[in-house]
Formats: C-alpha cells, structure tokens, sequence
C-alpha cells in the first residue's frame, strides 16, 4: 500500500513546517536575528529568571531526595517505575547532585562561604547558565517532536545524505542537528543527537561526532560573546572565521582519536550494515518524499507523544540540571578560586607570544577556562586584556572549543552516547589546537 495518502502528507507537512518555523526560521526582532524557540525562551528568561532559579533549585534538591527514596523503596519503584531511570545514579552522579543541591540553596539563601555561592561561581551557574539551559532544553523537549517525529529528519536526510557522507562521513539527518543548534542553542543540538541515538538513528562514532562538532554555538550567543569582549563592530568577520574553523575542525577531528576508536554500532550493540553513502546517478528528491511519509505514516498518536514529552522534561528537571549544577559549579570554582587553569595555562604563554599575542600570560590560562564555561573567557578578557587581537583570539577560541563542562560537556557525559570525561577533555584539547592557529592568523590580517 502507498504511504502517498493526504493523510501522511498532511502529517508530514503540517508538524515539519511548524518545527521549522519554530525552530530554524530566521526572525529580526528589535534588529537582531533569532528564531522562535530562542525568542520565546529569552521572554522566559528575562522575565521569570528569579522563578525560573527557584524553580531549578526546588527540582535540584528534589532528585536528590527522590534518589535517596527509590534507593530504599521498592514501592516508590514499583508505582512510579517510569522515573527509574532518572533516579538509579552510580555514586559519582549522585555525589555530584548532593554537591550541586548544596550549591544552590547556597546560592539562593546566601549562605556558606562565598567560593561557593558566590557570583563567579553557584551565582553563574545557577543565576545564569541554568536557567537558559532549563528553558531552552524544556521547550526542545515539548516541541522537538516536531523536527524529527513526523518526516523531516528522514527529507533532509536524504536530501543531505550526499555531501554529509562525503566530507564528514555522516548521515544528512545531521545537518538537522547542525541547524537546530545554529539558529537556536548548542545544547538543543546535543540533546537532538542523544536522542536520536538513544532512538537507534545514529551509530555510536556518529553521536559521538555529531555532537562534538557540529553542536555549534548559536548566532545569537556568538554576538553576545563578541559584544561582551568589546569586538561588536567586527561580528561578520568574527563569526565567518568561527563558521571556518568549524568546518576544519570538523574534518580533522573525527579521524583522530578519541573520536576515531568510537564503534560504529547502534545503541543496542548491533553492528552498522546500512549502505553507506547514497547511490550515483539517482534523484534524491523522489527518495526523500517517500521517506518521510514513510515515517509519517508511523507517526506517534497524541498519547505516546505527550508520554515521551513527560519523560524527556522529568530527565531534563531531575537529572540532567542537577548534574549540569554540580559540574559548572564546580569547574567555576576551579577556574575562580584555585590556580589550576595558570598552571595549565603556564606552557601555553611562551607559544601565545611567539605566535605575536600581546598579553600572552593572561590570554594563556583563559584559552583552557574555556573548558569550564565558555562564557567565562569572554567576561574576563573583556575587562582584563587590552589587546583587539589577543580578544579576539580569545573569544574565537572559546567558541569553536564546542566543549565546555556547564551545559554541553556535561550533557554528552550523562547521555548514552559513549562518551567519558576524559574522551571530551581530549576532544576540547584536539578543537583548541586547530582553532588557535587559524584565530591567530585570522587576527593578524584584521589587525
């Protein structure tokens, strides 16, 4: 039977168009381009932030109550099974959600020594990171079905199948992930890859891949990034050096380890025996419709959609904040408070000043700082470093690093795809290494 019925077209056109528009339309508001889901969610942030960290810390303390129960209730289990998953911690985990709870009712009740709950530290993760991510994660979680639950993964995919495969070595679905990021938030890319592995679309080296390179930073942060450092007026030539580096980066990366010994196989252990790479000579548009009313025709009802809407948003509020809380709080405290970062940063100076950087001790340990936050880099050479060029250096390399412990670091850590601590750690060293010579060359023929 023909999946070419008005009711596969309608269900796919009707949910993917309005995912699009959501999602990855261009909008000018106030002279600044964003998209809809971004738009929203700053209205939430802007005007409920105070609730929005209340909120955060109320479910923060709440997973680590609710772990403690279902660990010594097996009726709690029993009766509210569908939150296992997200309450059943291996130590380390749980010890970050303790350290995480402990640094926001720090925060929120001003208490305890100031390391801890202050500004620099709970006060940028709590105060500022979590709130974005909470609201843009939450409105990812509601609305994603519509970008890859009724067609238009499998269109694009097809259609992208081609150059996707070729340069990178991926499926063209990717460049949905690419997109979503792109226009709205690098975090939402990564939860789209997670997901879509978790839901058997990608392999493990592709997860892995995708969301290490192609969860770019968004337009709207990276103008936000180039105006805190004082560099507004040069945005086009900053963000087209980011786009290019982000492509290099991109083609060399993945075939070095970690991301090179990442298995090519499903979530479920199976080995990949998908074709790989579409056939020459044959139109790919016909392909690409019959795809995704395929998946169309399969669509989930309102029920299933509404079930996994509350299980994505439960992992998000009690899993997943709590752990980005005890993580960015932590790396904030390292970076703040200890000399870890100019210890680490000491060997880099020496290369900073023979690549021409002014002010190279100072650019150094902020190179790495990058890891904690990427925002952080951009907030202390803008009052410390005097220098357009070492700036700008600094603020291209904090953004196309991709990896950074507060959101996207510790999103790919609690995700399925295989990927530890160390392995993102090596990949942030690997990105830092191909972005800073092309910034500094890029540096010196602007300035």
């Amino acid at each position: 039977m023909s999946n070419k019925t008005t009711r596969n077209w309608l269900r796919f056109l009707i949910p993917s168009t309005a995912g699009v528009l959501f999602f990855l339309t261009p909008l000018s508001v106030d002279g600044e381009i964003t998209v809809g889901m971004a738009y929203i969610g700053d209205i939430f942030i802007d005007d409920w932030n105070v609730e929005l960290q209340n909120l955060a810390g109320f479910f923060i303390c709440a997973s680590v109550v609710l772990t403690l129960l279902f660990s010594i209730s097996n009726f709690l289990r029993n009766k509210l099974g569908w939150l296992v998953p997200q309450l059943t911690l291996h130590p380390f985990w749980f010890s970050m959600r303790v350290f995480g709870a402990v640094a926001a009712i720090a925060y929120l009740y001003g208490i305890g020594p100031e390391w801890l709950r202050g500004d620099a530290t709970a006060g940028t993760t709590l105060g500022t990171l979590i709130p974005i991510t909470m609201t843009y994660l939450g409105l990812g979680a509601v609305f994603l079905p519509l970008l890859v639950d009724f067609g238009l993964m499998e269109f694009v995919g097809v259609l992208m199948s081609r150059i996707f495969y070729r340069v990178f070595g991926l499926p063209g679905r990717s460049a949905i992930d690419a997109m979503a990021s792109w226009m709205g938030s690098g975090p939402i890319g990564v939860f789209i890859t997670s997901q879509q592995y978790e839901r058997g679309f990608y392999t493990a080296r592709e997860a892995a891949v995708i969301c290490t390179n192609f969860s770019i930073v968004s337009v709207s942060f990276s103008l936000v990034v180039i105006n805190t450092i004082g560099l507004g007026h040069l945005f086009l030539e900053y963000y087209l050096t980011v786009i290019g580096i982000g492509f290099v980066a991109a083609l060399i990366t993945p075939r070095l380890p970690p991301l090179s010994r990442v298995p090519d196989t499903f979530v479920d252990g199976s080995m990949d025996t998908r074709r790989r790479g579409p056939r020459r000579g044959v139109w790919l548009f016909p392909i690409a419709i019959e795809k995704a009313l395929e998946r169309a025709a399969y669509a989930p009802s309102p029920k299933q959609l509404l079930k996994r809407i509350v299980s994505n948003v439960a992992d998000i509020w009690l899993s997943l904040i709590p752990v980005v809380m005890g993580l960015g709080t932590l790396a904030t405290i390292l970076a703040t408070h200890t000399p870890v970062f100019d210890y680490l940063g000491a060997p880099i100076a020496p290369l900073l000043q023979a690549m021409g950087l002014s002010e190279a001790a100072r650019a150094a340990p902020l190179l790495l700082v990058g890891f904690t936050d990427m925002f952080i880099p951009a907030i202390v050479a803008g009052n410390t470093i005097s220098t357009e060029l070492t700036r700008f250096v600094i603020a291209t390399v904090s953004v196309t690093q991709l990896i950074y412990m507060s959101e996207v670091g510790a999103l790919i850590i609690r995700s399925e795809i295989p990927l530890g601590f160390l392995h993102v750690t090596a990949v942030f060293i690997l990105r830092t290494l191909i972005s800073l010579p092309i910034a500094v060359g890029v540096g010196h023929y602007l300035f």
